[in-house]
């Protein structure tokens, strides 16, 4: 069977017997699963991400050199529990934005729209677009209380929020309701890509790996090499996208709620690259690999393994 038709009849089957409804608690719950793990690793990517914005290479301080030393660099500031600052505003954002997108492309494949040439990319770029729409408030906060720590340490702007409530509150009262959609600009682009390419290449790599027959055709096996495959393409075509986005959410703003550094994506990208040159655009790439990487796997895995489950639930009760 070629590729595309492997392809097409994984995804018929796994629609038909599951609705979106369900696809929508599945899926945010999958994500939500694997940010309790991946957390930590996206402190220390936001972190990196915003070391020696807008300076040229070799003129600033580097408090966070690598994985490894950028881990014990945040748990010696923050302790432990630093490593999961953000916990709370990340759960908030992968419920948000991944039970949308879970739920939208499980329409699209249920409406047929993924069997159509290049159906399936679309659809996860378009359910992506608003899974991130849904979820910025979440993603601006979560970023904002990744960055905090204490003087000696601190890359980017502190905001000094206490909680997840309280930035909620404060950029509310701040800038208004529009506030908390402040460097959503960023943040679709980014969920786009990202989207497609893990829903694209998951459901295509799940297909191919199935037949090759190197391993059981219902194992957890084949969902978790599936994954592996499609985390490669995420970070790749997600990583420029991602820094962009952390920068918007992060920066500084003036009294009408308008950003200090950037003036939106473009204007972003431009500076990172005439001011840091090109490969800053890929700045915490180990990172954000382990991060995405993990991140991408776990999610797909867990929720493929749920999918299943609730397939048999269904056969169970009929």
């Amino acid at each position: 069977m070629p590729l595309t038709q492997a392809q097409q009849a994984s995804g018929i089957e796994a629609t038909e017997t599951v609705p979106p409804a369900v696809d929508l608690v599945l899926g945010a719950s999958a994500c939500c699963l694997a940010c309790v793990f991946t957390n930590p690793l996206e402190v220390v990517k936001t972190r990196l991400q915003l070391q020696g914005e807008l300076q040229a290479r070799g003129t600033y301080p580097r408090p966070y050199r690598g994985f490894v030393a950028s881990v014990a660099a945040v748990a010696r500031a923050d302790g432990l529990w630093g490593l999961q600052k953000g916990l709370a505003a990340g759960l908030l954002y992968q419920g948000l934005m991944n039970g949308v997108r879970f739920y939208c492309y499980s329409l699209a494949c249920q409406a047929g729209l993924t069997q159509q040439p290049g159906g399936t990319m679309v659809a996860g770029a378009v359910a992506g677009a608003l899974g991130a729409f849904v979820g910025s408030p979440a993603y601006l906060v979560k970023t904002q209380l990744q960055a905090q720590t204490v003087a000696a340490m601190a890359v980017g702007h502190q905001h000094h929020h206490q909680s997840v409530l309280g930035a909620l509150e404060t950029i509310w009262r701040q800038q208004g309701p529009s506030g908390l959609w402040r460097g959503v600009g960023g943040a679709v682009p980014r969920v786009m890509v990202g989207s497609a390419a893990q829903l694209a290449t998951f459901t295509s790599a799940k297909a191919w790996v199935q037949e090759q027959q190197w391993l059981p055709e219902d194992s957890w096996l084949v969902a978790l090499a599936g994954g592996m495959i499609s985390s490669v393409a995420v970070v790749a075509v997600m990583t420029p996208f991602d820094v962009a986005s952390t920068r918007l959410y992060n920066q500084p703003v003036d009294g009408a709620g308008k950003g200090q550094l950037y003036g939106g994506l473009p204007d972003c990208l431009v500076k990172i690259w005439r001011q840091e040159g090109p490969i800053a655009l890929y700045k915490g790439l180990g990172p954000a690999y382990l991060r995405l990487g993990p991140h991408t796997i776990l999610s797909m895995l867990f929720w493929d393994e749920l999918r299943k489950l609730a397939r048999q639930a269904q056969h169970q009760g009929t």
